[in-house]
């Protein structure tokens, strides 16, 4: 009886470990730490993920700690990468196109981000992905604004003669024809940029700008508001579309719903960012500054001519992507 249990117990074991060896394991790498918003969307998906029971484990590595901010989209494309949350206009070099998705003052607040994210123009956008074998899991945009390490930056004239950070050619673009010098770099690499007097101001998300703690290097932080927002950056969770494809049916539902529940806790926590980083620079003594819609408008007139502009030039369907985006209300 007691040799019989042995084997019993041995038996469960065994299958079980078997069930553990056979169960498919993806890799997600993002830039970001734990705390930030775009790893609890990851941890969010690989969680309901698990707990459906599949075979199927996502196993994420944060901080940047696989592959390099701006070098995730070609091994994802490639196969070498399974998941990724990613500002697509990382991908700007591969797809031009991509770089419409931070535009400045394209995008007016989050749930016209959301709209943005079920349009046409979002469609068109997937389609360029499909061509590089990527789709997309979880829509999502995040606002941001600016930092000065001196001064306050609300309007065009402020960011003269300062080496500026910004998140993707578009605002690269827009900030030089303020007479401003581009000092390229991902978010992560702000603050020793900052600390070391490489760079004098940066915009990038709300979030990034708590979770780099920047703020310990500011003088002074122009948020997004409800009513301004110049700064929105597409930041999807990505995958691999092979990958997808081969995982069984009852993978896939299992991603997918757990997908469709991140997104909608994605958009309701992004509204929260940009007020909850007004508290966190209010806290460490940082001035706020507030972007008036003058200044704005003054913003906008200038990518018009610059980063809107130079989109068209450079890419082929690019003002039929441009006009998609824009008829979104």
């Amino acid at each position: 009886m007691k040799t019989k249990l042995l084997t019993t117990v041995a038996t469960v074991a065994s299958m079980g470990l078997a069930s553990m060896v056979n169960a498919t394991e993806l890799r997600l790498s993002h830039q970001w730490s734990n705390k930030d918003i775009r790893h609890q969307v990851a941890q969010m998906v690989a969680d309901e993920v698990a707990a459906a029971d599949v075979d199927l484990n996502i196993k994420i590595f944060g901080s940047k700690s696989l592959f390099k901010p701006r070098e995730q989209y070609r091994p994802l494309s490639r196969g070498q990468l399974d998941m990724t949350v990613l500002p697509l206009s990382y991908a700007g070099g591969q797809q031009p196109a991509f770089n419409l998705t931070l535009m400045p003052g394209l995008v007016k607040n989050h749930d016209h981000a959301a709209r943005l994210s079920n349009s046409p123009y979002m469609q068109a956008l997937e389609e360029k992905m499909a061509e590089d074998d990527v789709m997309v899991l979880v829509h999502g945009y995040l606002a941001g604004g600016f930092v000065g390490k001196d001064n306050c930056i609300t309007k065009p004239e402020d960011v003269a003669g300062l080496q500026t950070r910004a998140a993707g050619k578009a605002f690269e673009q827009m900030l030089a024809g303020a007479d401003a010098s581009i000092t390229s770099m991902a978010s992560s690499e702000i603050y020793n940029a900052m600390q070391t007097g490489i760079l004098n101001a940066a915009n990038t998300s709300s979030s990034s700008f708590v979770s780099y703690r920047i703020y310990e290097q500011a003088a002074c932080y122009t948020p997004a508001t409800e009513d301004v927002a110049l700064w929105f950056m597409y930041q999807p969770l990505l995958m691999n579309k092979s990958t997808f494809d081969d995982l069984t049916a009852e993978q896939q539902e299992a991603l997918l719903g757990a997908a469709a529940n991140a997104e909608a806790f994605y958009l309701e926590e992004a509204k929260k960012q940009d007020a909850a980083s007004v508290e966190v620079f209010e806290k460490a003594g940082v001035e706020i500054a507030e972007m008036s819609p003058e200044d704005f408008a003054a913003w906008r007139a200038l990518a018009q001519e610059t980063s809107y502009k130079q989109f068209v030039t450079d890419v082929p369907d690019g003002q039929a992507l441009l006009d998609m985006a824009l008829s979104v209300e």
